[in-house]
């Protein structure tokens, strides 16, 4: 174990030998560049400035989530670690410690996957019960919250504990130049795969709902049965729109690694242009608070409470310099004052 333990700090510190990255780099090509040697470009001042917006929209997710108990509940929860994922996939993508980037790409959108899936798990279950988790069961989707990280964190270090190609360079991938070929295409192949479950599930969901929504109308109780179904409808609509849009923001990123896969070294020059598949792909952590507030009034309302409360909430408890509502995410002429009482309560 001493040994193991000292083959994996020694696997460590290559990992941030210059002389081993600049090697890499050199082979695949990516030195070739200037966008290492001159500075910021204006491409890069653009993706730094979408980062800080996305911590800063989904700092905002998860204090309205935190302060509002009414979201203080299992899908709420699983939303909040899609959210904490995205924070960290813009915080990561500025830090410009190679291992910790590059690695933290993988984890988040490792973290993110199985956030969906496990979203879409729980609205299935909920579905097909047709009652949410009661309050016995919140420990279950707190242990799925863990397992999802402690997974990602350990695809993550995956090549730091040695699935990389360092010393082995015919084997290495050109747009993340010290991992291993074989190590990105079984990412892929797992992603895809969770991709695919998690489509299949929504499938059946939509197919439970257009079955069970006639009994719902002509059954017993039917104006609460049928507020209910709404209300998961709804949020059902949010998660499938989240999902759509992450299959889109990501597809481009996939193909990409899938051709760094079959592509030798220097011979596919769309590779080296990885950064903006990559920012493409960053762009899911910024829409996704956007999603959240567009398409969920209950979400909606405690964000732009949130924001109310620190912005423009004066000592007397009234709103100044502002004549709105939000009741449906349009701004109409009427007065504040009578609806943030309302939504206090909330």
């Amino acid at each position: 174990s001493i040994l193991l333990a000292a083959g994996h700090l020694n696997m460590f510190q290559e990992y941030q030998n210059n002389a081993v990255i600049v090697t890499h780099y050199n082979f695949t090509g990516k030195l070739k560049e200037n966008k290492y040697k001159d500075g910021l470009k204006p491409e890069a001042i653009v993706f730094l400035i979408i980062c800080l917006l996305i911590v800063l929209e989904n700092s905002v997710v998860l204090a309205a989530i935190w302060k509002n108990k009414k979201f203080h509940l299992p899908m709420y929860y699983l939303l909040g670690n899609l959210t904490f994922s995205d924070l960290l996939a813009g915080f990561t993508y500025m830090v410009n410690i190679w291992f910790i980037r590059e690695g933290g790409v993988f984890i988040t959108l490792a973290a993110s996957i199985i956030s969906l899936l496990a979203i879409a798990i729980e609205r299935h279950v909920t579905m097909v019960q047709m009652k949410p988790y009661q309050g016995s069961k919140r420990g279950r989707m707190f242990a799925l919250i863990v397992a999802s990280w402690v997974l990602s964190v350990f695809l993550g270090v995956l090549p730091i504990m040695g699935w990389n190609c360092i010393d082995i360079l015919d084997q290495c991938s050109t747009v993340l130049p010290l991992y291993s070929k074989s190590f990105i295409l079984c990412c892929i192949t797992v992603f895809s795969a969770i991709l695919l479950a998690i489509v299949v599930l929504y499938v059946r969901i939509f197919c439970i709902v257009k079955s069970t929504t006639p009994r719902l109308v002509w059954g017993p109780q039917r104006k609460s049965s049928i507020r209910k179904a709404q209300k998961y409808m709804a949020l059902l609509k949010t998660v499938t729109i989240v999902v759509g849009v992450f299959i889109i923001c990501w597809l481009p990123l996939f193909v990409l690694l899938l051709l760094d896969f079959c592509c030798p070294a220097q011979s596919c020059q769309v590779l080296l242009k990885a950064d903006y598949f990559l920012g493409v792909a960053m762009l899911n952590s910024l829409f996704n608070p956007i999603i959240y507030t567009l398409t969920s009034k209950d979400m909606r309302r405690a964000i732009l409470r949130l924001i109310f409360s620190y912005c423009l909430l004066t000592k007397d408890g009234e709103l100044e310099g502002l004549e709105t509502t939000v009741t449906s995410g349009n701004f109409t002429p009427s007065t504040i004052k009578a609806i943030y009482p309302r939504m206090s309560k909330t």
